[in-house]
């Protein structure tokens, strides 16, 4: 439970940063750190308009996809802490629930009849697919390398200590950031921010979400960053006590909040057709790993 108490305190703080970054690179103050959480809690009391157009998979579609997630967050571990669920292979199931959610956001988008909705769909389908083999090789080699296929298992088990460990680190931090703006829809991949239907993806998609459900998406959005946050976090932290990583913890999700603010204040989006150039080219970086753990494991032939 301690991983759940920590990744939704990290969560509720961690838009705000990203927002205040933004700002103070722009010359601006900016809204206080909290004004995401309070724009939740003002949807959370608003009703739900619904389409005539729509089904039924359009009204549980935030549902399940806000539970998707907080079933992702219960897989994750923090150092000697075990997640709520812990068993073998269980990063593939932590990859195929988050996929499960956002199969239902898809459909969800279809549903409405919006040939906008279904084009950002579409767009979203194809970026999560060309992603999940970068996040497949870089659990893959680290479970090659710990020998084991939980979560909880394989960050205990690595060392970081030799100058190939910590470039290996560096490289999965790497990974599960620009995984985490791409399954976020986060600049340079998509703009939050941006109105324009030709150019949206996932903000299109929730067009059409209202009052409550539009809070679930927005806080399901928010945990998603804080759990690949709290999975860079458990890279660095193994089994030290909790005195030292509870801090390091908020301060590496403190860092990679200020981070993904700055890349999103000095970088441009990238043109459409470059996004699936970007994506596939993390692959090559998680096949940089898995050389790296053959290496350190002496089977590199």
């Amino acid at each position: 439970m301690l991983s759940v108490l920590l990744i939704v305190i990290a969560a509720i703080f961690f838009t705000g940063i990203i927002i205040r970054t933004k700002s103070l690179a722009s010359g601006r103050k900016g809204p206080a750190i909290l004004q995401p959480v309070r724009d939740v809690i003002r949807l959370f009391r608003k009703g739900v308009v619904y389409s005539e157009t729509t089904s039924f998979v359009f009204q549980i579609a935030p549902t399940i996809y806000f539970a998707s997630v907080i079933m992702a967050m219960l897989v994750v571990p923090f150092g000697q802490s075990r997640g709520v669920l812990s068993f073998n292979g269980d990063f593939i199931f932590f990859a195929y629930v988050l996929a499960l959610g956002k199969f239902f956001t898809i459909i969800a988008a279809m549903d409405t009849g919006s040939s906008f909705e279904g084009m950002g769909a579409s767009r979203e389908a194809l970026y999560s697919m060309f992603a999940e083999p970068a996040f497949f090789i870089l659990m893959g080699s680290l479970a090659l390398l710990s020998g084991h296929t939980s979560f909880h298992e394989i960050f205990a088990a690595l060392h970081i200590g030799s100058q190939i460990s910590y470039a290996l680190a560096a490289l999965a931090t790497f990974v599960l950031l620009m995984i985490s703006m791409i399954e976020s829809s986060r600049m340079p991949i998509d703009d939050p921010k941006t109105h324009l239907e030709l150019t949206m993806i996932h903000e299109v998609m929730i067009l059409d979400n209202s009052g409550f459900d539009l809070g679930l998406i927005f806080t399901a959005g928010y945990i998603k960053f804080a759990i690949y946050g709290a999975l860079i976090v458990n890279l660095f932290i193994g089994v030290i006590p909790y005195e030292y990583a509870i801090p390091s913890f908020f301060a590496i999700q403190f860092v990679m909040a200020v981070s993904i603010g700055l890349i999103e204040s000095f970088m441009a989006r990238f043109r459409m057709n470059h996004n699936p150039q970007f994506i596939v080219a993390l692959t090559s970086v998680s096949l940089l790993i898995f050389f790296g753990v053959l290496l350190i494991l002496q089977k590199f032939m």
